[in-house]
């Protein structure tokens, strides 16, 4: 059974093994170096939310994507705002699992009192393009040229989507 869950120091390793092959094969992300399971349990700490996808058909959770929130910004004002980000499995790409990671932790923002979300997409993938543009992302444009990775170039593009009511916001939960 697949199950949504929030993430836990535990499942730091698991996130770090699945997220190494984006970092040593891909432009995905623009870290060189995959981090270590300690680096992943700070990073699951320090998040707005973060959620996984597990199978637990074999009495175990096995770690199949994961979804996260972090700050958009460091200033105060931009508070309300969060960037987020999805990885899966690669067998899983295109499966309905980074929607439903997302809509979880969509739906988590929401209740504790998020307004903006911000993502960005190294392209050209249209694959991600599609999922956010399908969970209501607008796009807001293109930065040309402003990473380079195996051995090139990358543009990123970046969407947002609002979450909640326009008006001042209350206090985060």
């Amino acid at each position: 059974m697949r199950t949504i869950r929030p993430a836990t120091a535990e499942d730091a390793a698991a996130c770090a093994a699945l997220y190494a092959p984006y970092v040593d094969g891909t432009a995905t992300t623009f870290e060189v170096e995959a981090p270590d399971a300690d680096e992943f349990a700070s990073r699951i700490a320090a998040a707005h939310e973060w959620v996984v996808l597990v199978d637990d058909l074999t009495g175990e959770d096995v770690v199949r994507g994961y979804a996260y929130a972090g700050p958009y910004a460091a200033r105060a004002a931009y508070s309300w705002s969060a960037e987020v980000s999805v990885y899966l499995e690669v067998g899983l790409r295109r499966s309905g699992a980074g929607r439903a990671l997302y809509t979880d932790l969509f739906d988590r923002l929401q209740r504790r009192g998020f307004r903006m979300l911000v993502a960005g997409v190294t392209l050209p993938n249209e694959a991600s393009l599609g999922l956010h543009r399908s969970m209501g992302f607008t796009d807001v444009g293109t930065f040309t040229q402003i990473g380079f990775k195996l051995d090139r170039w990358w543009d990123v593009h970046r969407l947002q989507k609002p979450l909640g009511p326009r008006g001042a916001p209350g206090p985060l939960r």
